[in-house]
């Protein structure tokens, strides 16, 4: 419970990303939470100096453009300095996500933007999406995750790296005005339908898998996502907005009524699509499927079905309201239980190290270096799944051996100047074992006491 004497360390390790050497426990942990969900900034200071959204699809479009005018022996060319100039502005939000890290006021707010952008994972090893992967948590995941659910899946699913990545933007209605041309032209070779978006929607990012929906749910859902897809360039994209991140083209849309989990919906161009993600966003399998993945990030490998059944009650009691389940999820008794203690991902660990060796920034291409060498990349999944979020995952043994790496070298750049004895009480308040508050005792140096400490099993786990 949040009176106990480990609750402070709860609130800084398990709800929040770890302690920093000039973080007063707080006297009233579960209010220093909440009062983060007021306090939240979705555009906080190392967030300022990134490329807005539009600019980076003015230059998808510019790139596009280019490759389409220039002979084919130098489309290759155009399509790499398109990549090098991604990369740059993948490092550079890579950058700024570890910075804002670990200056936030805010890191349990933090720790959720961070979670739901998992959730919704891009994976950069498509090499499509380096230059967007970023703006997703920016521009689409932090400007609602303190919204409602609805808002949040609307803003990701509409986002250019989430089209580009599940391939939405090559998705054409076999039936629609572009699909009869382009079999007209030739049978053999034709440009239909792509069901990923629709798929990962209902498996990943709403009801979740064994909800009960069909392959036919997901090849209707997919027939009525036809047109969504990126703005075009003046080529293509007649009637564009200014600045326009997202188009619907109602010549590719798949006609006709779509029957989606046994409700029909009439044709309506971009509106039928948008009323199916209305009634997934909302649904009781939406709800257990949230709740459960907000219990087992925050609370426990196997989250306790009560705490799942208290969150998805009020997801649904709200309808969707992300800070009513947030609340919900720091009144629980169950979250502040430390018998079982959550195993920390790499990112986790990594940001906790260097937040309590008092590190405010990195350089981009080390917090990307970092992160490659802790296993865990940023913004490189895999897959559409994102990274697990159990022990099982991070904690064999060669994963354990680079944390032991990381660490002895974090405490060599750290130097003599920081005494574990007085910091390890201090970030891990309440809940330093005996054990390993000796070993940092005997330690034969002051820079081996530090890295003892990051890699205790105190502060591997939260």
């Amino acid at each position: 419970m949040r009176s106990s004497a480990h609750a402070p360390a709860v609130a800084l390790n398990r709800f929040g990303l770890g302690a920093r050497q000039d973080d007063a426990a707080p006297d009233d942990p579960g209010r220093w939470l909440l009062a983060q969900l007021d306090a939240y900034d979705s555009r906080p200071g190392p967030l300022q100096a990134l490329t807005p959204l539009p600019g980076l699809v003015d230059a998808w479009l510019a790139q596009q453009r280019e490759v389409r005018q220039a002979p084919e022996g130098e489309r290759a060319g155009i399509r790499e300095a398109y990549l090098r100039r991604g990369r740059d502005e993948y490092l550079a939000a890579v950058g700024a996500r570890m910075d804002q890290a670990l200056q936030t006021r805010t890191p349990f707010a933090e720790r959720l933007v961070h979670f739901w952008a998992n959730h919704f994972a891009v994976s950069v090893d498509k090499v499509l999406v380096v230059a967007l992967a970023g703006s997703l948590e920016a521009d689409a995941v932090r400007p609602h995750v303190m919204g409602r659910f609805e808002d949040l899946l609307l803003a990701v699913v509409r986002h250019p790296a989430m089209l580009l990545y599940l391939d939405q933007a090559q998705s054409i209605g076999p039936g629609s005005a572009a699909g009869r041309r382009a079999e007209s032209r030739d049978a053999q070779r034709q440009r239909g339908l792509n069901e990923n978006l629709a798929r990962e929607i209902l498996e990943l990012h709403t009801l979740g898998v064994r909800s009960g929906y069909s392959q036919a749910d997901v090849t209707e859902f997919a027939r009525a996502l036809t047109g969504w897809t990126l703005p075009g360039d003046s080529e293509r994209g007649a009637g564009n907005a200014p600045g326009a991140t997202f188009r619907f083209v109602p010549g590719l849309h798949e006609p006709g009524a779509r029957t989606v989990l046994g409700r029909t919906y009439a044709e309506a161009g971009q509106e039928q699509a948008l009323a199916i993600l209305r009634a997934v966003a909302t649904s009781p399998a939406t709800a257990r499927h949230i709740a459960t993945k907000l219990a087992r990030h925050f609370v426990a490998d196997d989250p306790p079905p009560a705490l799942v059944q208290r969150l998805a009650d009020e997801f649904l009691r709200t309808g969707g309201d992300l800070p009513a389940v947030y609340r919900a999820l720091v009144a629980a008794p169950q979250a502040w239980e430390t018998a079982q203690p959550k195993f920390k991902s790499p990112w986790d660990w990594g940001v906790s190290a260097l937040r309590a060796l008092g590190r405010t920034q990195m350089p981009p291409a080390q917090a990307a270096a970092l992160m490659n060498q802790l296993g865990q990349p940023v913004w490189r999944p895999g897959s559409p799944a994102g990274y697990d979020d159990v022990a099982a995952t991070w904690a064999a043994p060669d994963a354990l051996l680079r944390r032991v790496e990381v660490a002895q070298r974090l405490a060599g750049q750290t130097g003599d100047a920081v005494d574990a004895r007085v910091l390890a009480p201090r970030v891990l308040p309440g809940t330093l074992s005996r054990a390993s508050a000796d070993a940092i005792a005997r330690a034969e140096s002051g820079r081996t006491a530090l890295a003892l400490m990051l890699v205790s099993p105190e502060f591997l786990r939260r």
